[in-house]
């Protein structure tokens, strides 16, 4: 007789859009459900960008309620996964001072530079492995200090926003570690926090709690949450919270993680992350002069990577699109850019113009005009040059990561909604001339799913957990095709980066 399938879970919330997903895991295979969908972003207000979190807590909510309708007595546990960097602070009577500010909040301008004044960049990345974007944790709290200090001098808990969530749901205060290592105030080593760094600027240490790892049993909803939703006897279980760690998770690899990996992964999406799943972080003066990461992973893993534009370039071009009256599907844009004349025309992805730009077309374009590359027309010709480009970025990258763990790659797994994109696929396979196996679509759930399935006993291991990710979804594979034409226009990339 079958036995009947347990039911887990996953709050995946991204910058654009969140969901709550089920896992039926039925002892050798997990299928999911999608539960609710919301959408997410930023909420401008006040010359400032925020999120609206209690929406999205009230979108949790309406989740569950779906869930403990779908499921009947069925759910084990939840756990929620969020993007990186940002924060919620709890005051006195766990109060929520004010709505948590999103990553691309104008405030953080110039505070890295005022940072690196006060402490060197060598021993911020000996302390803390990260790499360097105005937009970590650190420098947000040094904006905090400037504009709001007697906020943040109330501040008694810190919280990461999945924290935040995972308080909400049980009452219970914890610094998940994947998300911790997102900060740039977390020990990359030790893994505990770099309180002696916060120190030197003057940023308050009281408020930070436990760092805990993935699988950690938070405890049970609360009274009130559960009776809201429905869900009886349900644990909160966290997940890799960062959103790339769950993703990474779900990568079907089949070996266990060393110091010198034989494969990489980008996790594609608004953003494109790549690197390597590492035993040890690494730290030293050519990652720092690189700029990669080391973040948390799943096991007390690295992940060593390195943050790339992503989506986001032909995201802001649809919109653009749209705002002027032409409405396009993914499939329309991206076939547009296959019958676009290949490379053409290369941009350098990770350009400050990209980041926040009023028109993406438009910046593709001047970007092109200003480095002498051929300036795309053409709708077609705008979505082929920022594909091309983000192809060729990851060749690039994919070097560097051989090069600072001194391993060749033979594989890279792309996982995430960018996997849906083929051509993509196949002109990362031809850029990096490496086989691309491209799958899971959902990584980021599934890897959230998987961690709760092990904390829950019903697989012993992350091997273990990514062989049921093998058995249950499939994976696309790419070949790469004729080098020689990629090899050339790569010549005229490394001179625009």
């Amino acid at each position: 007789m079958a036995r009947t399938e347990k039911v887990y879970l996953a709050v995946d919330m991204g910058a654009s859009s969140g969901r709550v997903v089920a896992g039926l895991f039925d002892g050798q295979r997990i299928t999911l459900e999608e539960v609710h969908r919301f959408t997410n972003g930023g909420v401008p207000a006040n010359d400032r960008l925020y999120w609206d979190a209690l929406g999205l807590w009230n979108h949790l909510q309406d989740g569950l309620r779906q869930a403990a309708v779908a499921y009947p007595g069925r759910v084990a546990s939840v756990g929620v996964d969020t993007w990186g960097v940002d924060y919620g602070l709890l005051g006195p009577g766990d109060e929520l001072l004010g709505n948590p500010r999103h990553y691309r909040d104008p405030r953080t301008q110039g505070q890295l530079g005022r940072a690196l004044e006060l402490v060197s960049r060598e021993e911020i990345f000996e302390e803390t492995g990260l790499q360097f974007m105005e937009l970590n944790t650190l420098y947000q709290l040094l904006a905090m200090k400037e504009e709001n200090p007697a906020l943040l001098d109330l501040a008694e808990s810190f919280l990461m926003m999945p924290d935040l969530f995972h308080w909400l749901l049980t009452g219970n205060k914890a610094n998940e570690f994947t998300n911790a290592s997102t900060t740039q105030f977390c020990n990359a080593t030790t893994h505990t926090w770099s309180t002696d760094l916060l120190h030197r600027f003057e940023i308050p240490t009281r408020m930070l709690g436990e760092i805990v790892h993935p699988g950690t049993d938070l405890g049970a909803l609360r009274a009130a949450v559960a009776e809201a939703t429905g869900l009886r006897d349900v644990r909160v279980v966290l997940p890799g919270t960062h959103d790339t760690a769950s993703a990474v998770m779900a990568v079907p690899y089949a070996g266990e993680t060393s110091a010198k990996p034989d494969w990489c992964y980008i996790s594609s999406g608004t953003w494109s992350l790549m690197g390597a799943e590492t035993s040890t972080p690494v730290i030293n003066d050519r990652c720092r002069e690189l700029n990669f990461t080391n973040e948390g992973g799943i096991g007390g893993t690295t992940r060593l990577l390195k943050n790339i534009a992503g989506l986001w370039l032909l995201q802001e071009c649809q919109r653009s699109w749209e705002l002027q009256g032409v409405s396009r599907s993914w499939e329309e844009i991206v076939q547009l850019a296959g019958a676009a004349t290949p490379l053409a025309s290369l941009v350098a992805p990770d350009r400050a113009e990209f980041v926040v730009p009023r028109d993406m077309p438009t910046a593709l374009r001047e970007a092109c005009a200003e480095t002498g590359e051929a300036v795309p027309e053409s709708d077609g010709a705008v979505a082929r040059c920022a594909l091309e480009s983000l192809a060729m970025r990851y060749r690039m990258v994919l070097g560097w990561t051989e090069q600072l763990v001194g391993s060749t790659m033979d594989t890279v797994h792309v996982v995430g909604g960018g996997t849906q994109n083929q051509l993509l696929c196949q002109m990362t396979a031809d850029a990096c001339q490496r086989t691309v196996l491209a799958g899971p679509v959902e990584a980021t759930a599934i890897g959230n799913l998987m961690v709760q399935v092990l904390a829950d006993n019903e697989v012993s291991s992350v091997a273990e957990a990514r062989e049921v990710v093998r058995e249950s979804f499939t994976v696309d594979e790419y070949t790469p095709g004729e080098p020689a034409p990629w090899d050339e226009a790569f010549e005229r990339f490394e001179r625009l980066v």
